[in-house]
C-alpha cells in the first residue's frame, strides 16, 4: 500500500518509530462522562504492533479491548495520548480524512455480518469500492476475486438470507478485505458461529495473515486466540501481558 501522507513529518513521539510498526499507542486513555459518571475505559496504554502481526486482545468483558479497536479503526479518538497508524498521528488528522483512511487501510469484520439484506454478495463486497471511486469494472472483478478467495465463487448472486452463518461470515471477510488494507480488524468474528465454522473462518484469518496483511483480532474464545502468534491482555482497561505466548495463554487465564 502506498505509505500514507506525510507520515514521517507527523510522528511527535519522543520514540523513534520503526518504519515496520503499523500501530503505536502511546501512553492512551479514554474517558467517557464527568464527575461521579466518569469512566475510565482506557488507562494509559501503550502498545505496538508490527506489519505482518497476528494478534489477538483478550480480557474479561469490559476491559478495554472493544474500545482499543474503536481507537485503532479510526472510528473514536482517545481522550489523552497519541495514536500512529504507519507513523501517522492520527490526532492530527481531520475528521474527513479519517474515512478515507479507514477505507483505504483498515478492513472491519464484526460478530454480526452487517450485510445489506437486499444485496447480493457480490454488492455487498463492491460497497467499499464504491466509496473508494473505483471504476465498475474494476469492482466487478475484484469483488468475484475476493469472493473466489474466499471460498464463494458460486455464491456472488446469493444474498444473504440464502447463505449460512459462516458463508455470510465469508462475504464480510472479502469486504473487509477488497480495498487491499494494511490491517483487517476483527472483533468477536467467530461470536455467533459454531465450532465447525469457527475453525473453517480461523483458517482463513490465517492465510490472509500469511499472505501479509496485518490481523488484530477481538476474542473470548480461548480457542480462537491460540491460533494467532501474539496474546495482548487487557484488564480494567489496561494492558496485563503485552506479549502473551498462545502456549501460554492457560497460564495466564487461572
Amino acid at each position: 500500500m502506498t505509505p500514507l501522507p506525510h507520515a514521517e513529518t507527523t510522528a511527535r513521539t519522543n520514540q523513534p518509530i520503526s518504519e515496520n510498526t503499523l500501530v503505536y499507542l502511546e501512553n492512551i486513555y479514554k474517558i467517557y462522562g464527568s464527575g461521579n459518571t466518569e469512566v475510565c475505559a482506557l488507562s494509559d496504554v501503550t502498545l505496538e504492533i508490527q506489519k505482518g502481526e497476528y494478534c489477538a486482545i483478550m480480557g474479561a468483558s469490559g476491559s478495554g479491548k472493544s474500545t482499543l479497536m474503536n481507537i485503532v479503526g479510526c472510528l473514536d479518538r482517545p481522550s489523552r495520548g497519541r495514536y500512529y497508524l504507519d507513523r501517522l498521528d492520527i490526532s492530527q488528522v481531520p475528521e474527513a480524512e479519517l474515512a478515507q483512511i479507514r477505507n483505504r487501510k483498515i478492513g472491519f469484520v464484526f460478530q454480526q455480518f452487517h450485510l445489506l439484506p437486499h444485496f447480493s454478495a457480490m454488492e455487498n463486497v463492491m460497497l467499499p469500492m464504491v466509496y473508494a471511486g473505483t471504476t465498475k469494472n474494476e469492482r466487478e472483478q475484484r469483488a468475484q476475486e475476493v469472493l473466489q478467495r474466499v471460498g464463494l465463487g458460486n455464491r456472488i448472486q446469493n444474498q444473504p438470507s440464502q447463505l449460512s452463518g459462516g458463508q455470510q461470515q465469508r462475504v464480510a471477510i472479502a469486504r473487509a478485505i477488497v480495498n487491499q488494507p494494511d490491517i483487517l480488524l476483527a472483533d468477536e468474528p467467530t461470536g455467533a458461529l459454531d465450532s465447525h465454522t469457527t475453525e473453517e473462518i480461523i483458517t482463513l484469518f490465517g492465510e490472509l495473515n500469511d499472505s501479509g496483511i496485518t490481523v488484530i483480532m477481538v476474542t473470548h474464545e480461548a480457542d480462537v486466540a491460540r491460533h494467532s502468534k501474539r496474546i495482548v491482555w487487557f484488564q480494567d482497561g489496561k494492558v496485563l501481558h503485552t506479549n502473551l505466548h498462545p502456549s501460554n495463554l492457560k497460564h495466564a487465564m487461572m
